[in-house]
């Protein structure tokens, strides 16, 4: 199998902007979370999503002119990012049960992180492992289904 390198090149290029996308993204998610959870003590599950839900409108917006630079039915391509962001989002929220409840890292101690001491500092640890998982398996989702293009270059309309 040869690999082509202009085709190597560009999903290279797309990894890079995906990535500089998914910091931005974490950045919001994470602050949102934060003070959502910490500052202001709503729960795990309600900062999670909130701070899931501002990361998706964002992200959506920069994947479709940006990184995949689609120009397909909007909503189509909106219904199945919301899609693929619900099944990531559930495959987090099933990570993130596993390591708070099923390890029991929701009792970690403040002082864990040393340079670092916070309030619930396990379910802080656990959404940014978390947010691993989901960032991996979104970015696959959206190449494959979302944003996919196909071996002639089309992209579905």
């Amino acid at each position: 199998m040869k690999i082509d390198k202009d085709e190597a090149r560009q999903t290279g290029i797309q990894l890079l902007k995906y990535g500089v996308i998914g910091v931005l993204n974490t950045l919001i998610t994470l602050v949102t979370f934060y003070l959502l959870n910490t500052k202001l003590g709503l729960s795990y599950g309600i900062s999670n999503v909130a701070g899931y839900i501002l990361g998706v409108l964002n992200s959506f917006m920069w994947n479709r002119n940006w990184v995949f630079k689609t120009k397909n039915n909007f909503k189509r391509e909106l219904v199945l990012f919301v899609c693929g962001f619900l099944l990531c989002l559930a495959l987090q929220l099933c990570v993130s049960w596993i390591l708070l409840e099923g390890l029991g890292w929701k009792n970690l101690p403040d002082d864990i992180i040393p340079l670092f001491p916070m309030r619930k500092a396990g379910q802080n640890i656990v959404m940014l492992l978390a947010m691993v998982v989901y960032t991996l398996a979104n970015y696959i989702y959206n190449r494959t289904v979302t944003f996919r293009v196909d071996p002639k270059g089309d992209t579905p309309k």
